[in-house]
């Protein structure tokens, strides 16, 4: 009985270990919580979608997430967002998102102008800008602008506001609030420092376009990270209502209008079918809250206020079943595919591949639900048992035909009425298996006009976090070039082996499926503090701890001192070689996508950061043991792992500003 008795517990203990192991495993499965918006164009856009070798016009409203590339076209403007961030692009610019997920926003900019408006980075985000001479890390929320020149030679930076680090080169440069240098080279980074300049055109519209942001009246109603909650301002108004509080009433649209049904569906991987909204508007309302009728009106009742809401691709119910495709005609026969929004406080079931969390934050975050509501219902099979508000309300019922679905085609043209006894038939379709074809990658735009270059798009870029895999094609039909990585200062490596690796992932891949991101865990970094020459008050360079491959000549113009720092310890050569063998082990497989050259590591990772307020507490990093006191000379404190080199009087005139 004793030896029954504490086999029990430990049998208890290693099944709940098996359990949460399980979770966290499907938990790194989950896709991004957030995604990039283009929300204006003015002139020409073109988008290509990851691992495709398309190029369309791109279409305001369609989520964009890693591997995406967009290109504006000469005098071509373009403006997106993720989350609260604003990102605009100028006249030929081409950009590639390297990394969105929901702590890591990574972007090659190929050429061009991008201006970057940070209103939050909270702790253990990244936000970084990969050009061919450097990789640039924003430290604060700011203001900030970054131009690469056509023939990818240089790379001008300008802190209107905040704090950035550039590395490359085996070098690093601090930047300050109305600092703008520019920087040449690749294996040896120079650069020519002073204080910002004035406005020209390109910086006056982007001022123009944050006051309107600044402005907006429905950031009273909604969280900032909603994008598109300003597109709400001139085309409806907020009212008070029972039971709902204050929702919105759109006001530019026709009688017989319905949410979902001016648009069109497209495969955006991973989460799969995602709709894609007509109205300019529409962006907010459709991947974020839910809707209600009132009175004989339609309204949008936003979710909690709350930091950083998860994004959901369509908010919606699919029905279907054989009873009702049979009742239902459809031009040229077949079956078809319905849908209606969902209601406050229903709980919404992804049809694509999530952890049971998951579900709980793109709920709470959305609506207001019991948690316990939530579980319930994901963890209920019988899904007719479940009633919901929009169910049979044949106006707020869309369907159409298969064809037009899984070819992106316009469903508002297409779609099918259907009365009350056809919805007595209709059966919730939980298991939503609809498989795709190449135009539901691509969507329904037309081809692009206009291309980028394609030397512009495939230069390497220097990197200091390491990018997410890209998915392949669809149908693996596109190839897959030959990726090198290149450590700053290094000759480029091949990785042969990662690259058949990439190849084997592809060919997994089955039609109608999309493929896994798996997280790539972040490379440590360390980082090796010098002395500010006294020429150079607003910029300072760090020398790195990890050295490049074959050695560089220092600077002429940034003398730096080869004695170790107070507290630093010096790393033997040996382990330092096994450190950067180790790296390249490490590298990620290879994928369609420009070589990148990678900089050496500058500053320290943070061992925390704060979680969602969502997220579970032990997923959360531990904390870090207590940092030793600075010396007393030092008087700026550490912020993001980095320390200020400014001399003291030029910290004093910094005060005094």
């Amino acid at each position: 009985m004793r030896k029954k008795s504490i086999f029990s517990p430990v049998l208890i203990l290693f099944t709940l270990l098996a359990f949460v192991f399980a979770s966290s495993a499907r938990a790194d499965d989950d896709p991004p919580g957030r995604v990039a918006r283009l929300n204006y164009i003015q002139g020409s856009i073109s988008f290509q979608p990851g691992g495709e070798t398309d190029w369309v016009q791109a279409s305001p409203n369609r989520p964009l997430t890693t591997g995406d590339n967009l290109w504006a076209d000469r005098d071509s403007r373009g403006e997106l967002h993720i989350g609260s961030s604003s990102l605009r692009i100028g006249s030929e610019t081409g950009i590639t998102f390297l990394n969105l997920d929901d702590r890591t926003v990574q972007i090659q900019l190929a050429q061009g102008s991008l201006n970057v408006n940070v209103r939050r980075l909270d702790g253990g985000d990244d936000f970084e800008i990969d050009t061919p001479n450097l990789a640039f890390t924003l430290d604060r929320p700011g203001d900030y602008r970054v131009d690469v020149e056509p023939n990818g030679n240089a790379t001008v930076i300008t802190v209107r506001s905040g704090e950035g680090d550039a590395t490359g080169g085996g070098s690093e440069f601090h930047m300050d609030s109305n600092d703008r240098a520019t920087f040449s080279g690749t294996d040896t980074l120079n650069y020519d420092g002073g204080e910002a300049r004035g406005f020209d055109d390109f910086d006056q519209w982007c001022n123009s376009r944050d006051a309107r942001e600044e402005h907006s009246q429905s950031a009273r109603y909604v969280s900032r990270d909603v994008p598109g909650y300003d597109d709400l301002d001139d085309n409806g108004e907020w009212r008070s209502v029972p039971d709902y509080g204050y929702v919105w009433f759109p006001t530019q649209v026709d009688a017989g209008w319905a949410p979902y049904r001016y648009g069109h569906w497209a495969w955006v991987a991973p989460w799969g079918w995602t709709w894609v909204e007509d109205e300019p508007w529409g962006f907010a309302p459709f991947h974020y809250g839910r809707w209600a009728e009132v009175g004989d009106r339609w309204c949008w009742v936003p979710g909690p206020m709350v930091v950083r809401p998860v994004y959901a691709p369509a908010l919606v119910v699919f029905v279907g079943g054989p009873r009702f495709g049979t009742s239902v005609a459809f031009g040229g026969g077949g079956v078809g595919v319905g849908w209606f929004p969902l209601g406050p406080r229903e709980v919404y079931v992804p049809p694509y591949r999530t952890s049971e969390r998951y579900v709980q934050r793109v709920n709470v975050t959305n609506t207001t639900v019991n948690v316990v509501n939530v579980t319930n219902i994901y963890n209920n099979t019988t899904v007719n048992n479940v009633t919901y508000m929009h169910q049979h309300n044949a106006a707020a019922v869309t369907v159409v035909s298969h064809d037009t679905f899984v070819n992106s085609r316009a469903v508002g043209n297409s779609n099918v009425r259907v009365n009350q006894q056809q919805m007595q038939t209709a059966e919730v379709q939980r298991n939503f298996a609809v498989a795709p074809v190449q135009r539901s990658v691509v969507g329904a735009s037309a081809p692009a006009s206009v291309r980028p270059p394609a030397a512009v798009m495939s230069r390497q870029v220097v990197v200091k976090e390491t990018p997410a895999p890209v998915r392949p094609s669809f149908n693996n039909t596109a190839p897959i070039p030959n990726r090198t990585f290149r450590q700053a200062g290094a000759p480029p490596v091949q990785q042969p082996q990662q690259q058949q690796q990439h190849q084997q992932l592809g060919q997994q891949q089955r039609p109608g499926q999309f493929p896994q991101q798996q997280g790539q865990q972040q490379q440590q970094r360390q980082q090796q503090m010098t002395n500010q020459p006294p020429q150079q008050p607003q910029m300072q360079q760090r020398q790195q701890t990890t050295p490049p491959v074959t050695q560089q000549q220092t600077q002429p113009q940034f003398p730096q001192r080869q004695n170790q720092q107070p507290g630093q310890q010096q790393v033997p050569a040996q382990q330092q070689q096994q450190r950067q063998q180790t790296n390249q082990n490490n590298n990620p497989p290879a994928e369609q996508r420009p070589s990148v050259r990678f900089a050496p590591p500058a500053k320290t990772t943070e061992d925390t950061y704060h979680p969602h307020q969502f997220e579970h507490p032990q997923n959360a990093a531990p904390p870090a043991a207590a940092a030793p006191p600075p010396p007393k000379e030092q008087a700026k404190p550490q912020e993001r792992g980095l320390e200020s080199k400014k001399p003291a009087d030029q910290k004093d005139k910094d005060n005094r500003k």
